[in-house]
């Protein structure tokens, strides 16, 4: 006799999900790309084309050929990834299944593995149900946590203090990285496209749900559009009301973090006056042509100090005044270098300490001397 197939709510399933070897995603690539469960491998029952041709026949033709005619590639596709990836799977491996919403795909593909003998989990609901957990997830978890807001100047290598700080046990909550942007103009990660929104969101729920919320998580400054990729407001919410520390560096200190930051563009000058280009609504012809002179000439020292004088640093200005409201405390940046990176990354962990206590606002927790 076959082993049962269980059906399994989502809470559980993420609750229990070490109990499972694999998490087995079978709808089409462009669905799974678009978002999937943490750890799922893809394993389609039908290709991106194959969905398309079914649905064609469900709506052109009837219900009853188009089953049939995916029952087949159903079958045969579920026989290749047994010939392939599942090749070597022993006889105590047990999967965790799902599909769209728990239908005929992911039964499908259980059936089979059931009657081969392998004790197998289909998420109830599927996908559309785990959706639904992550939406929840971002709307209830962000008003009950203590988020600290790192903010500071462009180029005050805030990114890199969040990262050492996490090395040294502080909990980070890093959007760029989960967005694949750095926020700003120049922002694109070299050869890694940002994620749909809803992987964003997935990636975004599961780094939320690691935290512990009596522990305070630390956030970098944003917008509350970090390239094409949104922040969910209850959590914009929270940012925004969050206290701050704000970390400061000297111009040349950050004029020279920038230049290492971004050596994939001075390696590659051409990507950067298309991008700058955006910017002809604010700034004239001539504050345009300056920069591309400079960037044609590779002179790279001023043109990044003129960058931050003329556009960044102004902008920092004009949306920092609620911010500058909830400010905590300040630190002061030396070189930006690694050693003085890491010595902020300390520092903020240390002054994140009085923060909720009525310490963060006496004068000697305002400044870093």
């Amino acid at each position: 006799m076959a082993p049962p197939i269980t059906r399994i709510e989502i809470d559980q399933a993420l609750g229990d999900i070490e109990l499972f070897d694999s998490i087995i995603d079978v709808r089409s690539p462009a669905e799974f790309a678009d978002d999937h469960l943490p750890g799922a491998i893809n394993l389609p029952v039908l290709d991106d084309q194959q969905r398309a041709e079914i649905g064609t026949l469900y709506k052109q033709v009837d219900p009853f050929t188009a089953k049939r005619a995916g029952a087949a590639l159903v079958a045969q596709n579920i026989a290749m990834h047994l010939q392939t990836v599942l090749q070597g799977k022993d006889r105590n491996w047990r999967p965790l299944i799902y599909c769209w919403r728990g239908g005929q795909r992911s039964a499908a593909m259980a059936q089979i593995f059931a009657n081969i003998g392998w004790h197998c989990g289909v998420v109830d609901g599927g996908y559309k149900a785990y959706r639904r957990h992550v939406l929840d997830c971002l709307d209830a978890i962000p008003p009950a946590i203590s988020v600290v807001i790192l903010s500071g100047q462009t180029g005050t290598a805030k990114t890199h203090i969040l990262q050492a700080a996490s090395k040294n046990g502080a909990q980070i909550v890093d959007l760029e990285t989960l967005a694949c942007h750095r926020g700003s103009l120049l922002g694109s990660e070299p050869d890694k496209p940002q994620p749909s929104q809803r992987l964003f969101e997935s990636r975004l729920c599961q780094s939320l749900k690691s935290c512990d919320p009596q522990q305070h998580i630390f956030i970098e400054a944003e917008s509350n559009k970090i390239g094409n990729i949104h922040v969910p407001p209850a959590l914009w919410a929270a940012m925004r009301a969050a206290p701050s520390i704000r970390v400061t560096a000297p111009m040349a200190a950050r004029v020279s973090f920038l230049q290492r930051e971004y050596a994939h563009m001075i390696q590659n000058p051409a990507m950067i006056m298309p991008l700058l280009s955006k910017l002809k609504h604010r700034h004239s012809a001539a504050q345009l042509a300056a920069w591309s002179a400079l960037i044609d000439q590779q002179d790279w020292h001023p043109f990044i100090e003129s960058l931050l004088d003329a556009h960044y640093d102004p902008a920092y200005q004009r949306s920092g005044s609620a911010r500058r409201a909830n400010e905590a405390s300040v630190m002061s940046a030396t070189t930006l270098c690694t050693l003085d990176i890491d010595r902020l990354a300390h520092l903020l962990i240390e002054k994140s300490a009085s923060i909720g206590t009525g310490k963060s606002n006496s004068p000697a927790a305002k400044t870093d001397l």
